[in-house]
This record gives structure tokens, C-alpha cells and sequence, in this order.
């Protein structure tokens, strides 16, 4: 499989009017393969929040699904050719879009400290420029459990979301609660993995919601093959997407 992120590694994209901040941005393994636009509207959204963001070349997989696995090996390895790679660079926070990622970077990756940000964490604390569509739709959350357990990242979601004129966000009975991707989870306990996600396809369709948002690709591979098994027609977005949609 190949990515279909085209942005070119060591490659700069430039912030929409003055650039108040260098970010670095963590491309990953899965996210440019399964959900590559997604990683576009990321970008986009850094842009006009005052960003200059950096690709860095030479950037490798986190590590966090070796770490889930329980190789521990694999993954410091992997720790110490990312850091040759980003000890080269200059960047004021590295901008992760995929919950797992971030909360492995963040235990993983101590000379990072302070400076590993979720999208929504970082676009919450920068700000981000008046919106200038206006939506007719409603919209509900899916808690990453890597974003609201591992990273105590919950409120800055949302109030992105609310943010937007004309989203109606209806809040998810139990939107806390895992949907059973759980990083391998659904791969290793297939059936313990379906029965989570058939209570959390309950809830997500009794918001009446249009789009359902997540901030992990776990979650929303899960979410996307329980909507389909149903019939729904609802649809699952990243929370960039959702948001780059007022702009």
C-alpha cells in the first residue's frame, strides 16, 4: 500500500498570511494510506491558524502499534530514528492528527516533552480565524480513548465543533466509552471487538446525527464498518474535515 498524502517529505507548506508558528507534522503509516484527506484538511486548518508546516524527511512509523503489540524493542528503535530526524529540525510543537500516535509519542518520546500536540489541542490553544461558512448539519463525537483517557484531551474537541455557525452538536450518550478498535484489539479479539462496537453503534445512531467525528483512524475504520453493517447513512469524519468545512 502506498500513501496518498502528496505532500513532499521535507517539504514546508507555508501559513495563510503571517506565520506565527513552525510546526512539524507527524505523517505516520496510516493515516496517508487510509485517510489521506484527513491529513490535507489538518494541514489546511494549521495554515490559517498562523502555521508554517513542516514534513519532516526520513520521518518513520511512532512506533505505538509495535508498543501495542508489546514490542518494546521495535518501538525504542523506532524512537531513536525519529529523534535523529526531528533533533535536525526546528519546530515549535510537532502536530499529531491520530490520537494513538499522540498519546505513544507523548509517554514514548521524552525528549519531546511539552511539545507534542494534538490538532485540536494545538488549534485550541493558537486559535483559528472566524469561520466563514455557515453549515446546516448536525454533528456528534466519538471520544478517542487515546485523545480523552491517554491524553485527558476531551473539552477542546467539542468547543472546535460548536464553534462552527450552524452545526447542531448533539453529545453522544456514553461518547467516553470505547468503540472497541482499541489499537490491535479488533484484530487480536475480533469478537470481544464487534460486541463493543454493536453497543457503540447503538448509541451513535440514536443521536440522529449527519456525521459522526473522530480524531483517530482506529476509531473511524471501526465506526465506518459498523454504519455499513447497518445501513446507516451516516457519515464518519475526521474532526479536521468536519471543521475545514466552514472555510
Amino acid at each position: 500500500l502506498q500513501s496518498q498524502f502528496r505532500r513532499p517529505p521535507g517539504d514546508v507548506a507555508h501559513a495563510r498570511g503571517e506565520a506565527r508558528y513552525r510546526v512539524a507534522f507527524l505523517v505516520g503509516c496510516v493515516m496517508p494510506i487510509l485517510y489521506p484527506q484527513s491529513h490535507e484538511a489538518a494541514v489546511r486548518l494549521l495554515q490559517l491558524a498562523g502555521c508554517d508546516v513542516w514534513f519532516p524527511a526520513g520521518e518513520r512509523c511512532c512506533g505505538a502499534l509495535f508498543a501495542h503489540n508489546g514490542d518494546l524493542k521495535g518501538a525504542e528503535r523506532l524512537r531513536e530514528a525519529n529523534m535523529r530526524v526531528y533533533n535536525a529540525g526546528k519546530f515549535d510543537a510537532l502536530v499529531v492528527d491520530s490520537a494513538g500516535c499522540g498519546a505513544h509519542l507523548k509517554d514514548f518520546y521524552p525528549e519531546l516533552k511539552g511539545r507534542v500536540k494534538d490538532l485540536t489541542e494545538l488549534l485550541a490553544e493558537v486559535g483559528l480565524p472566524e469561520p466563514e461558512g455557515k453549515l446546516n448539519l448536525r454533528v456528534t463525537y466519538q471520544d478517542a480513548c487515546h485523545l480523552a483517557h491517554a491524553q485527558r484531551i476531551k473539552k477542546q474537541p467539542r468547543d472546535l465543533i460548536r464553534s462552527i455557525q450552524g452545526v447542531n452538536y448533539i453529545e453522544m450518550r456514553h461518547a467516553e466509552m470505547c468503540c472497541g478498535a482499541a489499537g490491535l484489539y479488533s484484530t487480536l479479539e475480533p469478537e470481544m471487538s464487534n460486541r463493543i462496537l454493536e453497543e457503540k453503534l447503538d448509541d451513535v445512531m440514536a443521536t440522529g446525527a449527519d456525521v459522526v467525528t473522530v480524531a483517530n483512524p482506529g476509531c473511524q475504520m471501526q465506526l465506518e464498518a459498523g454504519l455499513r453493517s447497518r445501513g446507516s447513512a451516516m457519515r464518519v469524519e475526521h474532526v479536521a474535515e468536519t471543521l475545514l468545512r466552514a472555510y
